[in-house]
């Protein structure tokens, strides 16, 4: 899969303590796993100049005091908390001062946040996407960019997850409804 590096940026999906290093509240070893190949998908596209994105899960302590329904929390008990070392991207991971870091407050790194204005600002129109929850945070947002015209790419091998099967289904769904799964050796940035 060749991608133009002036239209192609890569999404790093919430590849933070609290889900990737094994003292978070939501660890997982396969988030954890994901961190080499996530640091490989990153460095191919900046020797490509391709740009890149990290989002970052972060919730304010009082954030769902006031939900109707949806409610994190309730669901997952209190993480990543707003100032927190758990809200952190890992230190084996750098973003630099030029990449993006979108600070969302759901599952989506669309809803409510610069992320869809910056992408069309520079010219972004493919969609590298890796990170973690496979299930959760990566296939919202993996969705959300499809139902915006952007295409999304699925980086299989640089996806987190709690379990081996929700990477899969969360993989098999995407590919089926809205964006395209590919091994990060076939990705290549032009």
């Amino acid at each position: 899969m060749r991608l133009d590096a002036d239209s192609a940026a890569v999404v790093v999906v919430d590849m933070q303590n609290g889900f990737c290093h094994p003292d978070g509240s939501l660890y997982a070893p396969g988030s954890e796993a994901a961190i080499e190949p996530v640091r490989e998908t990153v460095d191919r596209a900046r020797e490509a100049g391709a740009e890149v994105v990290w989002t970052r899960d972060v919730h304010p302590p009082e954030q769902f005091e006031d939900a109707h329904y949806y409610d994190e929390f309730d669901r997952w008990g209190e993480h990543v908390l707003e100032g927190s070392w758990e809200a952190d991207i890992v230190e084996e991971l750098e973003p630099r001062d030029e990449d993006l870091i979108v600070v969302k407050h759901t599952y989506d790194a669309f809803h409510e946040t610069q992320l869809e204005g910056w992408l069309d600002a520079h010219g972004i129109d493919d969609l590298v996407i890796c990170g973690t929850l496979a299930n959760v945070c990566v296939l919202h947002t993996a969705g959300s960019a499809g139902l915006r015209d952007f295409r999304p790419v699925l980086v299989e091998d640089a996806v987190g997850c709690i379990e081996p099967d929700h990477r899969e289904y969360a993989l098999e769904h995407a590919d089926f409804l809205f964006g395209e799964v590919t091994p990060l050796e076939a990705i290549e940035f032009a």
